[in-house]
């Protein structure tokens, strides 16, 4: 690996790449519990309000794969910068926006923390030294799940206390720390090793509409009809421009998305792991999140306030927190495959307990912890993975197209939830125990079927060459 820059390396660089990750993976974390309050605030309907959910997830869609391309170049530092600023100014947006159209404008600026991970982790990988690399890698990838965990209850807090507003106002106190942070240790640029190629305007056309295509329809899906002709047009339309984005992939010299990785089996199954975990998170996080808030009349619900809704997500933090932990003692006693199974096997046995045993608190919390500790175990294995297989030039790219698969999935699976729940209306307008129970039994059996796969390649791979992590 090359390390040598023009500056030297700040001793707390890695420090300075997880706080950025971390502010904005809890930045990240603001929409699901606050969906009703601020449909209510803002005078639209609960279906309107999903919307902050949506435009987010189309823009985290879109911004992602290009910043993890921009991430291989030679300005990092500008790039990481200029995306910390505009999700400041999408939260002081957010927090002073005195319609939802304004407020819609903050969210989707704010969808651009879906990028940073990808382009710290790219920056870990150029600047620090192997050992610390490997580990920087491990812990940014399992931010984004102890993100959640501390943003559920800190939002919940916040909303409960003080408002949304107010929330959204600590938001931009925390980025302008993330700020100040980046620009004193982050070295400065531009990396003189970085490759000067052209960047690929018609491949992030391509990819960012086709994307918003497929989002939108996943998304809209349950409220359009999954038969009506909007519905299936969107889909159309999706698989059309993405086919014709993976034939210009193939044929420029250098393209935002080096699809020819995909061919390396690794790569192939971090991406499909992405997937079929993102949708399970998912699921779980959306069905646990409206359990928790539920009247207990409904038969499922917690009734709890939204003060305390929000910890419920607590033990997922604390999970994902220690499977980075354990992963840096067992990482050079263990094959990544090996990892990634083990995690995976754990996500499976935590949707398992979720759809089985929902009816107490500490079981949910059980739950989230065992999936806060697999999920955390997956998400340090995934770009390892990747890592390991592709060039440091193409890093920044594959590692943010893991990112956007992971962010696809999880707009599918709370698309399926939501239908799921719109089907089984109760007669006090709450889904009910049976729509519950179908939502959490479909997430559940989508973490089996990745964990048969993953067993499966394991096995077929085991007399393969050595995959520990390098270290």
């Amino acid at each position: 690996m090359l390390t040598s820059t023009k500056a030297p390396i700040h001793p707390k660089l890695l420090s300075a790449l997880i706080f950025a990750a971390l502010t904005t993976a809890v930045v990240s974390s603001l929409g699901m519990l606050l969906v009703p309050t601020i449909s209510h605030e803002l005078g639209v309907e609960v279906s309107t309000g999903q919307w902050m959910l949506t435009v987010n997830l189309l823009v985290g869609a879109i911004s992602t794969p290009i910043m993890g391309r921009l991430s291989d170049g030679p300005h990092k530092k500008r790039l990481l910068l200029t995306a910390l600023v505009l999700v400041l100014l999408g939260s002081i947006v957010a927090a002073t926006a005195p319609n939802f159209t304004v407020f819609l404008v903050g969210r989707a600026l704010q969808g651009l923390t879906y990028g940073i991970v990808p382009v710290t982790i790219a920056m870990a990988r150029r600047y620090l030294p192997e050992d610390q690399a490997r580990l920087g890698i491990s812990s940014l990838s399992v931010t984004v799940a102890t993100g959640l965990g501390v943003g559920y209850p800190l939002t919940g807090i916040l909303a409960h206390l003080f408002g949304f507003r107010f929330a959204f106002s600590c938001a931009a106190l925390f980025l302008i720390t993330a700020i100040a942070v980046v620009w004193r240790l982050v070295p400065e640029g531009p990396d003189e090793q970085a490759p000067r190629a052209p960047f690929d305007a018609p491949g992030a056309l391509l990819v960012g509409a086709g994307l918003a295509l497929l989002l939108v329809a996943i998304s809209e899906g349950s409220h359009w009809g999954w038969l009506s002709p909007w519905t299936l047009g969107f889909f159309v339309g999706a698989i059309v421009v993405l086919a014709v984005w993976c034939l210009v992939e193939l044929r420029v010299s250098h393209p935002l998305i080096n699809l020819r990785v995909l061919r390396n089996p690794d790569v192939l199954v971090a991406n499909g792991t992405a997937i079929g975990l993102g949708a399970a998170m998912y699921v779980g996080l959306s069905i646990v999140s409206f359990i928790a808030q539920s009247p207990v009349s409904t038969g499922y619900g917690l009734a709890l306030p939204l003060f305390w809704a929000g910890f419920v997500m607590l033990p997922l933090s604390v999970g994902s927190f220690a499977a980075n932990r354990l992963v840096r003692v067992i990482s050079r006693r263990i094959r990544l495959r090996t990892l990634l199974l083990l995690g995976a096997g754990l996500v499976t046995t935590a949707s398992l307990i979720m759809w089985l045993a929902h009816d107490e608190l500490w079981e949910i919390l059980i739950g989230m912890f065992a999936f806060g500790v697999g999920m955390g175990m997956t998400y340090a294995a995934m770009p390892a993975l990747i890592a390991r297989s592709v060039a440091d030039i193409a890093l920044g790219s594959a590692v943010s197209f893991n990112q956007v698969l992971r962010t696809v999935g999880g707009a599918f699976g709370s698309a399926v939830s939501g239908a799921v729940l719109a089907v089984h209306p109760g007669t006090d307008l709450h889904p009910t125990a049976g729509g519950i129970n179908m939502a959490l039994a479909i997430g559940a059996i989508a973490c089996v079927a990745v964990f048969f796969v993953l067993v499966v390649y394991h096995l077929t791979s085991r007399w393969g060459k050595a995959d520990k992590i390098p270290g």
